[in-house]
């Protein structure tokens, strides 16, 4: 009943603070945590751990043994997070270095950033959505579909985006993340997953993947967007010597052109903001954060 109750008054404070955020789900199964407030309210939370195997494609972007709280704090914003963030601390298993502490909460409640921070966490990732057409700008190189002829060429490009984002915090480049992507874009192109690759001069300079996902009740599109159907971005990457040129603006103006139709509702993606190249990007694309995924490496920094 409590819990019914924070979910009511929490899904009245998204709706205040960004009018493009879902009704919040019910809490997923897991370790629930409660905690009380100086006023003698109470919040609550639920912990899920999840181990991701090795050779699984999540590990290139997410450690192996990751822990994410899930906040059902009502309308208590920052003082409710903050209670919940130090029971956590009085109830984190031991953790080992290949870890991580999780909280995804909505970008625009930015009250809430003080107590994350406080705790150890950083912004490491964003889920960012388009619901306005843009303008579409001339073409810098031709764009075709892959086939799987092209499997070498998608591989290497997408390595490239791995290997950029491990070096600002969101990507891990594992032993075998060569195999890991290999299998991954095979398994796209096998499925007929949408995947287009970008060539100047008949050489590839980029990559992007994206498909369409109905965000409908109990689906996991459905906790991060508002019901419809959305197009999402998994991968966009552009080799390193054709970046700035213009690349990846004509690969996602064919995407959006493709993909995009009249019932959609739009469009959405991750990307890490402390990425220098990302945020201006995909700003520039149309892009606005949506949620903010904070994120602490070893679970055990909690703090």
């Amino acid at each position: 009943m409590i819990l019914k109750s924070l979910l009511r008054a929490q899904a009245a404070r998204f709706t205040a603070l960004d009018p493009l955020l879902p009704e919040p789900a019910d809490p997923p199964e897991g370790v629930v945590l409660t905690a009380a407030l100086a006023g003698g309210e109470r919040v609550a939370g639920v912990v899920v751990r999840t181990i991701h195997q090795p050779g699984a494609p999540q590990t290139l972007w997410s450690t192996r043994d990751v822990r994410e709280l899930h906040p059902i704090v009502g309308a208590a914003g920052a003082t409710g997070i903050d209670a919940l963030l130090k029971r956590w601390v009085q109830r984190l298993d031991p953790a080992g270095p290949d870890s991580a502490c999780l909280v995804t909460w909505p970008t625009r409640d930015a009250e809430s950033t003080a107590p994350l921070l406080a705790h150890g966490f950083v912004p490491l990732t964003v889920l960012a959505v388009r619901t306005t057409p843009q303008p579409v700008s001339p073409a810098v190189c031709s764009v075709r579909r892959a086939t799987p002829a092209d499997l070498d060429a998608l591989v290497e490009l997408s390595m490239a985006e791995v290997e950029y984002a491990a070096l600002v915090g969101g990507g891990i480049v594992r032993d075998d993340a060569w195999e890991i992507k290999r299998g991954t874009v095979a398994q796209h192109l096998t499925r007929g997953d949408p995947i287009w690759l970008a060539e100047l001069d008949g050489v590839p300079v980029g990559m992007v993947e994206a498909w369409e996902t109905d965000a409908q009740p109990g689906s996991w599109a459905r906790t991060r967007v508002r019901a419809g159907r959305w197009v999402f971005v998994n991968c966009l990457s552009v080799s390193p010597a054709a970046r700035g040129l213009g690349v990846g603006r004509t690969l996602m103006d064919v995407v959006h052109t493709s993909l995009l139709g009249p019932r959609s509702a739009g469009s959405f993606l991750y990307y890490n903001p402390p990425n220098p190249l990302s945020p201006t990007f995909w700003a520039k694309q149309g892009y606005r954060p949506l949620w903010t995924v904070w994120e602490l490496r070893p679970a055990s920094a909690l703090r």
